[in-house]
């Protein structure tokens, strides 16, 4: 039980004992734990876009390699590049409200901060969910097109793909690309689930007493 729970059920169960909590004192408190959180998501969106390019630095050279050579490098740069201008605008976006919300003196301003958090991480999930799945699809409708190709670069520069025929290459390796994929946005969906839906959760709480208290 978090220590806003705890003084409310003291103060219910108490009140003779206990000061009583204004208004004004749950405000600050629900300030101060909204406050906490939204830096949280400051942070962790920090976090998650040195994590992608760390990443991105351990890709192996045989991989930069055969994309090169099958024309993907540009495709590849073009993408990055407004990946990440895209990612430093929500990371913008979340320190704003980071900021705004250590500024907001009224009970008003605080359920419209929190509002704008929530809405913000809703599109910022969206948007990384959604640009992985069209990533891996357009990739892969790419490769399709030129799998003979695919075929000849991948049996050169992956032992185990020269057992493979030429008839069976195809299934064999969009099979593969089709597991790693969902396994991939499986593992990203757990993880915003995981991190972004509790913190958002909290924020819904905070906001349900706000609206008590501004009634």
């Amino acid at each position: 039980m978090d220590e806003l729970e705890l003084l409310k059920k003291q103060w219910q169960t108490r009140e003779m004992e206990f000061p009583k909590l204004s208004y004004k004192d749950i405000y600050r408190m629900l300030l101060k734990k909204s406050s906490s959180i939204v830096k949280w998501i400051f942070l962790i969106s920090i976090g998650e876009i040195i994590f992608w390019t760390i990443l991105a630095f351990l890709v192996p050279e045989s991989s930069k390699e055969l994309n090169e050579a099958i024309g993907l490098k540009t495709a590849f740069l073009v993408i990055n590049i407004i990946n990440y201008t895209v990612f430093a605008f929500f990371i913008f976006l979340f320190y704003k409200n980071y900021r705004t919300i250590q500024v907001t003196d009224s009970v008003g301003g605080l359920m419209e901060t929190i509002l704008n958090t929530r809405r913000t991480v809703k599109y910022f999930v969206i948007y990384n969910v959604g640009v992985s799945v069209l990533l891996l699809i357009g990739v892969n409708l790419f490769y399709y097109t030129k799998k003979d190709e695919l075929y000849q670069l991948m049996t050169e520069t992956y032992k185990g793909y020269a057992a493979i025929p030429p008839e069976s290459f195809t299934s064999v390796f969009f099979i593969s690309q089709l597991i790693g994929g969902i396994i991939m946005i499986a593992l990203l969906l757990l993880f915003y689930r995981l991190i972004y839906g509790i913190l958002l959760k909290r924020l819904r709480n905070n906001y349900s007493e706000l609206k008590k208290i501004e009634m």
